[in-house]
């Protein structure tokens, strides 16, 4: 019988359809111990489990028209995602994604209502001009690491809580993006009312309105994971990530790829806020605080889908059915906060197990290496 040791090929195989199943084991248990824990946590609070989830059911995909709102949610919570994704792979930490939401949002709507025209040119409009404000917004973190070598991760978070006072400055001036209607009720610090031509239309399927927003950010998806898999771009990204040194060897521009990315990163976060106020998953005007958290759970999204933009569509997915879902909750007389911690548990969930394989996986590459072979510093008698 040929030795099994002889037969790479198939010792290859096994071990990976041994880790691969490891890895599949490891998901399964982390999760199922996150539901066990939130349920515990519902009972706590003098909740039923059962009922909980019966609500966030009914209120996400049973209930008439749930299962469309729920994709409406989704989509600035991929779009998000991907411009996130993107920079990750080019070694970017971008981190003020609910600062270029708010900022893509304020310039979306200052488009909405003073942009003039057919329907699908206000629609185009309000769609660019958000995209332009993220961009231009996690442009200044380009710009400073550029020019001063400031790390991204802080000037992407910090320039997050700068937006918040710009919204509520906006927000009181009649020439930027406060109320003109004098006379409506309730006016004081909330933009204008998007009009019906600059709101993106809604698709009809089985009895839901579907946001089209979704199909702009699923194709968005489809388009950067095609670029990122099939171009020299992509390539040239993942170069970048991987070993900047490297890239520049190869002829790769660091610098100006870097903020490219960045600032598309901020482009995509800023066309989620359009997507936000143009199709009603957040209301139909500017107010103070309008992301409403939609930055950092995009990030939360990409961070779970591990790099890859594909696998933050049904993560997308399961954060917006919590966000639709918990409107149903009041019924069950639970507060609508316990969807934030079942979310987190979610998070924790899904990051415990590579964190474990990674531990596992080094433990294997320092018993394989042995003991050091390095000489020893001590003298030996012969050369002393």
């Amino acid at each position: 019988m040929a030795d099994v040791r002889n037969r790479p090929g198939l010792l290859t195989g096994r071990l990976a359809s041994t880790d691969t199943g490891v890895t599949l084991a490891a998901y399964a248990v982390s999760l199922i111990a996150a539901l066990a824990l939130s349920a515990v946590l519902v009972s706590a609070t003098g909740g039923s489990a059962g009922a909980v989830l019966d609500a966030l059911l009914d209120g996400s995909l049973r209930s008439p028209g749930a299962w469309g709102l729920t994709l409406t949610t989704a989509a600035p919570l991929l779009l998000v995602a991907t411009g996130t994704i993107v920079a990750t792979r080019a070694g970017l930490v971008n981190i003020g994604q609910e600062g270029q939401v708010l900022i893509g949002a304020a310039f979306s709507g200052y488009a909405a209502v003073r942009v003039g025209g057919p329907g699908w040119v206000v629609v185009s409009a309000t769609l660019l001009f958000g995209a332009v404000g993220g961009g231009a917004w996690a442009g200044i973190a380009a710009g400073l690491r550029a020019w001063r070598k400031v790390p991204e991760v802080l000037t992407t978070l910090l320039l997050t809580f700068v937006s918040f006072p710009l919204l509520t400055y906006g927000l009181s001036q009649s020439w930027l993006l406060a109320d003109r209607d004098t006379e409506r009720q309730n006016q004081l610090n909330t933009g204008e009312i998007i009009p019906g031509d600059a709101r993106l239309p809604d698709l009809r399927l089985f009895g839901n309105a579907i946001d089209s927003g979704f199909l702009v950010a699923a194709g968005l998806a489809a388009i950067l994971t095609l670029a990122m898999a099939r171009t020299l771009l992509g390539t040239r990204v993942d170069m970048l990530g991987f070993n900047p040194r490297a890239a520049q060897r190869f002829g790769v521009a660091a610098g100006p790829l870097s903020a490219a990315v960045l600032v598309g990163s901020g482009a995509t976060a800023g066309m989620a806020g359009a997507v936000l106020l143009s199709g009603g998953a957040a209301g139909d005007r500017l107010v103070f605080g309008f992301a409403g958290n939609f930055g950092w759970d995009g990030l939360l999204v990409a961070l779970l889908a591990r790099n890859r933009i594909l696998v933050a569509l049904p993560v997308a997915l399961v954060f917006a059915t919590l966000r639709t879902g918990s409107s149903f909750l009041a019924a069950t007389g639970v507060d609508r906060k316990v969807t934030d911690v079942v979310q987190a548990l979610l998070v924790l969930a899904l990051l415990v197990p590579p964190a474990l394989l990674f531990v596992r996986d080094r433990r294997r590459a320092l018993r394989s290496t042995g003991p050091s072979t390095a000489p020893s510093t001590n003298p030996t008698p012969e050369a002393a």
